[in-house]
């Protein structure tokens, strides 16, 4: 199967398991607040931080093996896949015991971390984290299985897998809330269903991958677990940067501001997420084909690849942004009303580092199909650190956006910093032509945005279902027709027009 034609079967899947996983949260997020507590809301956002602070003990060694299988996968060699495979399994089962046993020593913690939890019990708090923290544990004796899928470009397996997994989840979750307002039994509910659905996984690649249950395994050598260790040290360093860097927010609003707090910023993010998933889904899916890629063609093939990609980003991240600069605020105001609303310094902070996210996905990316990890290791600790001292400082000073402040400039260190590596190592180019880019699309966007803000004024001053549909409409024809005007002849633009048209001739 070509690298187009997997990508494209990734993606079309990917979306339709978006689409369908995106109404139904937003069902269930709907009914969660009114049958339970925005204690219990914060509270559900703030553990979901925590645990993914936890699996930061995973420490990247899924990452340095996912892109060791490639070489191995595209040459069809299943005993080295089997070696590695056995070595993954390894570490992963290791994994799952240091972070069950992290997370219980948290527990004395808790009270810390959790700031007025208005009719919340101690005792409570402690059983709703450990159920969540039973779920992550228990994904660790499984998930590794996905990487052989994903090395084999056949990550809509896993995305079908999850997103059946996800409709049942919700569905009995909704039921269980308006049937008993208890939130033992909405986290239970869950818990047990994904339980069924590791199980089930477990089986089902199995028997799509029988080698994998062999145990006649010839070990790796010391060179190829040597490699492996060496990009996984490298990766230590990222990931534990990275936690310090995304995963505190959460943390700090608890503990500064007030767990509730975190309930209404989650309410922005859930929308966030789900927009950024269906942008994130084109961007994912090609990861493992740029790892064969890399594997396979010239450094021309792939810098001419990477600008296609990059000039994706900023299109699709660019409307989006636009969309949320505009439409966010006023969408929580229809779905949960004026008290679920907040600062609006804090959300423009917010979705100005999700602007620059998009390059840092790319970037990133890139670097990990690469294999490139080693050259800026020290990097992500840099961002952690200043993150939170920033963040820590600020949300004293000035509240909630303290801690965006904190989470954009220690965003834009990566932005600045790793195109230098990617291609000085990957391409063996100068950098000039990558920030000339961004500042013509940064440039395009900030106007659009102040265009469509002035719209705004008119078309939402008596706010509605039919005026936030207006508004939205007229956004999507202000920025795709800018973009298209601006960019529709540069030959980034071509490759994807052509691919188009391929496909809707086929």
């Amino acid at each position: 199967m070509s690298r187009v034609k997997s990508a494209t079967r990734n993606i079309a899947f990917g979306y339709v398991g978006t689409i369908a996983t995106a109404l139904m949260s937003f069902i269930l997020r709907k009914i969660f607040i009114m049958n339970l507590s925005d204690t219990l809301l914060g509270v559900n956002g703030l553990y979901t931080s925590i645990l993914s602070l936890l699996s930061m003990a995973e420490l990247g060694i899924g990452t340095a093996l996912n892109f060791a299988l490639y070489a191995p996968v595209a040459k069809g060699d299943n005993e080295k896949i089997k070696s590695y495979m056995q070595m993954y399994r390894k570490a992963y089962h290791t994994i799952a015991l240091v972070v069950a046993g992290i997370g219980i020593a948290l527990v004395p913690f808790l009270k810390f971390l959790i700031k007025n939890p208005l009719g919340t019990t101690h005792r409570d708090l402690i059983f709703y984290y450990l159920i969540f923290l039973f779920n992550t544990v228990s994904t660790y004796f499984v998930s590794y299985k996905y990487s052989l899928v994903n090395a084999e470009q056949k990550n809509y397996i896993q995305t079908n897998i999850n997103t059946i997994t996800k409709i049942i989840a919700v569905f009995f979750q909704i039921i269980a809330l308006i049937t008993t307002q208890n939130f033992y039994v909405y986290l239970l509910t869950d818990a047990a269903i994904q339980l069924i659905q590791k199980i089930f996984v477990n089986n089902y690649l199995n028997r799509l991958y029988p080698y994998l249950t062999d145990k006649n395994i010839k070990p790796l050598s010391k060179e190829e677990s040597g490699m492996i260790w060496t990009k996984t040290k490298a990766l230590v360093l990222h990931r534990v940067g990275d936690a310090a860097r995304l995963q505190t927010d959460a943390l700090i609003i608890s503990s500064f501001i007030e767990v509730s707090v975190e309930g209404k910023v989650d309410n922005y993010t859930m929308f966030m997420n789900t927009i950024s998933n269906f942008v994130n889904i084109i961007f994912n899916s090609v990861i493992s084909s740029f790892g064969n890629l890399i594997a396979t063609e010239s450094k021309k093939k792939q810098f001419d690849t990477f600008k296609v990609y990059r000039f994706s980003a900023a299109w699709f991240y660019g409307f989006s942004a636009t969309g949320f600069f505009i439409l966010l605020t006023p969408l929580i105001e229809l779905c949960y009303g004026k008290t679920y609303v907040l600062p609006t310094l804090a959300i423009y902070l917010l979705l100005t580092d999700y602007y620059f996210k998009g390059d840092r996905i790319v970037l990133s990316n890139f670097k990990t199909a690469a294999g490139v990890f080693e050259q800026d290791k020290y990097l992500a600790i840099i961002q952690g650190i200043v993150n939170l001292i920033l963040s820590i400082t600020l949300v004293q000073v000035i509240g909630l956006a303290g801690i965006y402040v904190g989470t954009l400039i220690s965003g834009l260190i990566a932005n600045i910093t790793k195109p230098f590596i990617i291609y000085r190592v990957c391409f063996d180019k100068k950098v000039g032509s990558y920030f000339i880019d961004t500042l013509k699309y940064l440039i395009t966007v900030f106007a659009i945005v102040i265009v469509c803000r002035l719209i705004s004024l008119k078309v939402l001053a008596s706010l509605s279902i039919v005026s936030f549909i207006v508004m939205g409409i007229i956004i999507t024809i202000i920025f795709n027709g800018v973009f298209l005007i601006l960019f529709g002849r540069t030959d980034e633009f071509n490759y994807l027009k052509n691919i188009v048209i391929s496909k809707i001739k086929r």
